[in-house]
Order: C-alpha cells, then structure tokens, then sequence
C-alpha cells in the first residue's frame, strides 16, 4: 500500500507594516500606475529592522501545527525554503526548532529562492514515502526588502516579506497527499538574479566586496521571458507524470511574483480565472513564501477544500523552478 505525503495542517505570517504604491512614490521616481500596470501590486508587507525571517517562519509554524494538532514534541522533521536567514548559519530552521520546542526533530535549509517551497515539499515528501520520518513541518519564509535596494524602482517595488507553513503526515493509502512533483534548474541563468555581497565570492565587509551589488539585483526582461516559459513547462511535466490533464486540476496556485507572468502563465495551460488564485497585489513577491501564503488564503476563502486538486508552481534565482501537484 502505498505511502503518502497529506497535509493536515497550514499556517501564515506577514508583518504588520503596510508599504503601499503611495509610499514608494515618496522615496522613488514611480507611481501606482506605473507599478499596477507592470506588476499588478498595489501594496506588500515590510518587517522591521528587529523582525527576522525566523520569527516570522515560527509563528507561520505554530499555526500550521495548531490546525494539524501536532505537539512541537512530535515533529520529526523541519524542512525550511529560504534564501534570507537570520544568518549565514545557523540554519533558519534550527532558529525555528527552538523557538517552537521540536526537541526531536531534525532541520535543515533548503536554498531554492522563490521555488523554496516547492524543493522543501519534494524533499520532505520523499522522506515521508521512504518511511524515513512520518512527519514534516514544511516552511516558506523569506524578508526579501531587507535587501532590496530602495533607489532601483525596477526591483524595490517588487518584494515583500511573508512565512507560511504546512504539516505533512504520512499516511498509508487513500488519495490525499503531494502527488508528483516537477523539480527543475538551470545554473547557465544564475547572473539574472542575485546578491553578489555576502557569500564566500565577496564576503560582506572584505576589501573584494567593494564596488559589487549589496542589494537584489534582477535583469527584468530576461526574468520574464524565463519565468513564462518555465512555469508552463513544468506544469506540464508534473501532469504528464501524475498521468493527468489540466482538466484534472481545481486550484491553480502560482509563485505571485507578477501579475502578468501569472496570467501568461494561465493562457499557456487554458486554465479559467476562477481556477487561478491570485493574492500579489497584497504581498508583492514574497519568495519562499508565496506559494504556501497563497495556499493558505485558499483555504481561508473556501477555494480550497479537502480531496480537491491543488498544482503549484514557483521560480526564482538559481535558476530553478518546479511544481507540486497536491491532492489537499
């Protein structure tokens, strides 16, 4: 009998701090209709200088195990997509064992930018089918504002912060659980999206970092090009493998990087608007947490039900991209 992945229970964080369109039009030659007209943002959520990714990450978690009810005790693994942590190391994930009292549970990072959550899903899934643990705490989290460089009006106005969270239980037959899972990269692409300072190339603070980037860097076009294909691409896969059509899926819920990526996104498969959940005019790109943000406000609205079809897909810096295909 086979063995799945069910997720039984979901969590969210965004910060309190609301950065609208008005609000950058004061500190950046833009305006909201330049913004909604490329984007389709209107506003995101910005931590402050004292709130970390970590924070956020642990009480996305909390909620997650609250709505599964699961005891911190009893989680077995933590899984955690981010590419924003506290810290070079330790790993945001060990921040978040503790913070929640996992005292059993293993954690690691996973560095998969924007499609951190859909690796960090594919790995805990994998252990969960091979008997490995019987349960995972999955968590997108990422403050990518506290990088953004806030004189470039082509990326400041893209980003916001936000964490979400799921439970993952293994459970022995039955139709419910991660289905398939399309896992792709291409490192050729990795000068399209990057911070430069910081890492092991341009340690922050040493005499080689001088004159390199210290905030996000993104070369918009080729991005987009990129980010329309890829989402398609592995939409594809990831039905060809599960055996299914697009006809199959109830709930489309992309990476909410930018409106019309999405909807080119929708066109290529002839999904209908009322299967595509969009929520990025709210949050802007959140990174690693914006597929399980958007999948918890699914829920939250009853677009998303128990035993229906869920397909996600993500893209980010790598480059790498891939998808999920859930049933919830």
């Amino acid at each position: 009998m086979a063995r799945r992945a069910v997720v039984h229970g979901i969590g969210h964080a965004v910060p309190a701090h609301v950065l609208s369109n008005a609000d950058l039009e004061k500190v950046v030659d833009t305006n909201d209709a330049w913004i909604m007209q490329r984007t389709g943002i209107r506003e995101r959520r910005i931590t402050t200088a004292e709130e970390t990714t970590s924070q956020l990450a642990t009480t996305a978690s909390l909620e997650a195990l609250a709505s599964a009810s699961l005891a911190p005790e009893d989680v077995e693994m933590i899984v955690c997509g981010t590419v924003t942590g506290d810290m070079l190391f330790p790993a945001t994930s060990c921040l978040v064992q503790s913070s929640i009292g996992a005292k059993r549970a293993g954690a690691f990072d996973v560095g998969a930018a924007c499609a951190g959550f859909i690796y960090s899903v594919a790995v805990a899934t994998a252990m969960i089918e091979t008997g490995q643990i019987s349960n995972a705490l999955v968590i997108g989290a990422d403050t990518l504002t506290k990088f953004v460089d806030w004189t470039d009006r082509a990326t400041c106005v893209l980003f916001g912060d936000g964490a979400g969270a799921v439970v993952l239980k293994g459970v022995e037959g039955g139709e419910r659980g991660v289905l398939k899972t399309a896992l792709l990269a291409d490192g050729g692409g990795a000068c399209h999206i990057d911070i430069e300072v910081g890492g092991s190339r341009y340690p922050a603070g040493a005499a080689v970092s001088e004159g390199h980037r210290r905030g996000i860097f993104m070369a918009g076009a080729e991005v987009y090009r990129f980010a329309v294909v890829a989402m398609g691409d592995a939409c594809c896969r990831v039905l060809a493998d599960a055996g299914m059509s697009i006809e199959d899926v109830d709930l489309f819920v992309p990476h909410q990087a930018n409106l019309r990526i999405i909807e080119s996104a929708a066109k290529r498969l002839k999904l209908p608007p009322e299967k595509v959940f969009v929520n990025v005019e709210k949050y802007g790109n959140t990174s690693g947490g914006s597929i399980p943000l958007g999948l918890y406000e699914a829920v939250e609205q009853g677009r998303l039900r128990e035993g229906q079809v869920v397909m996600t897909v993500g893209f980010g810096a790598g480059l790498v991209w891939g998808a999920n295909l859930i049933r919830w």
